[in-house]
């Protein structure tokens, strides 16, 4: 029993001819996918984000709490205005201290110009235009 017939099979030309229809067909199904994954991966993104603000949240919170219960505690040795005073004293040098490093750190990354950056693009210029000293390695 052999099959006599034989399957048609297409032409170079008709191959030829349909592969920008393939190549858009195979571009629009990647960008379909991307889109779709990165949906996925923003949402999963926005929900933890929002989780750790809560959780941020509910840690302020928690702060309020063991400083009412600091105060609460020297409350037992000294008048409850003066133990709020102490604890609102403290806080506020921590406060300072944290500031102050803070500006530091701010005063080192001002004026926000990628310096070195720049250095090293000017030094790359001046090697391409044959402008300056040779390094030898």
């Amino acid at each position: 029993m052999t099959d006599t017939r034989r399957e048609k099979k297409p032409s170079l030309l008709k191959l030829v001819s349909d592969v920008p229809q393939l190549v858009r067909e195979l571009v629009m199904g990647e960008i379909e996918l991307l889109k779709s994954e990165m949906i996925t991966k923003i949402k999963a993104l926005g929900i933890g984000a929002g989780l750790i603000a809560a959780a941020a949240v509910i840690l302020l919170f928690m702060v309020g709490v063991l400083l009412t219960a600091a105060i609460l505690a020297l409350a037992l040795v000294m008048p409850g205005w003066l133990a709020a005073l102490l604890v609102a004293l403290l806080l506020l040098i921590v406060a300072a201290i944290i500031g102050l490093i803070g500006y530091r750190h701010l005063k080192k990354g001002i004026p926000p110009v990628p310096t070195d950056t720049i250095a090293s693009l000017q030094k790359d210029l001046d090697t391409i235009k044959g402008v300056g000293k040779r390094e030898t390695p």
